[in-house]
């Protein structure tokens, strides 16, 4: 099996992507299908095996309805329209990596380290000091790896979230993506927009005992260790920082993708402390915002099931789940996760 096939973020075979979600967000009028957890067409309320929330999305005022639904085409139009306003991105002189060894299927689940050298061997920092990334990577440090473990939030990381939200929120791309989601009767103000975009990625809710010890932020970005694993942690800024600082140990790669210019796509295995991670993925070279933004419109827009894109003309696709076990506001979820699959 050639390393592309993989699902970057999971480890699995293209095609075994996760049965449909139990939501009616993005799926109303879809055709009835035996395999589906619960349906969304016209005649689930008569057959009574509707989504819970097919209501919420689907009745007179929901906004999924046929003229607000956001179609594969329209995703491939707004990634391509959000890849060229990320402005902010590593240039090719800004960074430059060092995948060496290529790891087969049979290989990433080995824990065997066959690249001696750091994967980054140089990265511009005078990147970080731009206002999106500078708010991000004080963000990083907000958080306890461990499942299980209670996430205090001080006032202070309070800001700090404000304080990234409202960064990103000043961007070009950040503000192409709300206009779109404002037109699919999605939002009704900005507003609206920052404090939804707050609670589905900061929001806490637990993995562990009943502990609030994890937000899709903290999954994505910062990374988590559960029964002995690395979870989540799919951004290449946190991963250089803690490479630098020797906590990080790069071991190979399964997937490198085709752009010659940033953002790229690395599927990867390393270490983190001695825990491993058998499958990641990552954008290199891109700016939080481009990250945020896309995993967000995904999230959105096809909940639960592959969300395929364009980016450079080449073809990719992000998967995103939410969390099941609990919701804000009027039944809406939490991110689970978020991440980068090959094309």
């Amino acid at each position: 099996m050639e390393p592309w096939i993989l699902l970057l973020g999971a480890g699995i075979a293209l095609g075994c992507v996760s049965s449909p979600p139990d939501s009616c967000e993005g799926r109303c009028g879809e055709p009835f299908s035996e395999e589906d957890e619960c349906h969304c067409h016209a005649e689930c309320v008569t057959q009574h095996n509707c989504c819970e929330d097919h209501e919420r999305h689907c009745g007179p005022d929901g906004f999924s309805s046929s003229r607000d639904s956001i179609t594969d085409q329209e995703l491939l139009e707004l990634s391509e329209q959000l890849y060229g306003a990320d402005h902010n991105k590593a240039r090719p002189s800004d960074i430059a990596i060092n995948p060496q060894h290529l790891a087969g299927p049979d290989e990433t689940g080995d824990k065997q380290d066959r690249s001696p050298q750091p994967l980054y061997k140089y990265v511009n920092e005078e990147l970080f000091s731009k206002p999106t990334y500078a708010s991000f990577i004080k963000l990083l440090d907000n958080y306890q790896r461990a499942t299980g473990r209670e996430e205090k939030v001080t006032a202070e990381e309070l800001r700090e979230q404000e304080r990234f939200l409202e960064e990103v929120m000043k961007t070009e791309l950040m503000k192409k993506l709300f206009v779109f989601l404002q037109g699919k009767n999605r939002y009704s103000s900005q507003q609206e927009f920052l404090q939804d975009l707050k609670q589905m990625w900061f929001g806490l809710y637990s993995r562990g005992d009943g502990e609030q010890d994890s937000s899709g932020f903290e999954h994505v970005f910062s990374g988590e260790v559960k029964k002995g694993k690395v979870s989540g942690f799919h951004n290449w800024i946190r991963f250089y920082l803690l490479e630098k600082q020797g906590v990080v140990n790069y071991f190979s790669h399964n997937f490198n993708g085709p752009w010659d210019s940033y953002p790229d796509v690395l599927g990867l295995q390393f270490s983190w402390d001695g825990f491993y991670k058998e499958v990641g993925s990552a954008f290199i070279g891109c700016s939080p915002e481009f990250e945020f933004g896309l995993y967000s419109l995904c999230f959105l827009a096809r909940p639960g099931r592959a969300c395929h894109l364009s980016l450079g003309g080449h073809r990719l696709s992000v998967q995103t789940y939410p969390w099941t076990k609990s919701t804000y506001g009027s039944g809406r979820r939490f991110i689970a996760t978020a991440y980068v699959m090959s094309p």
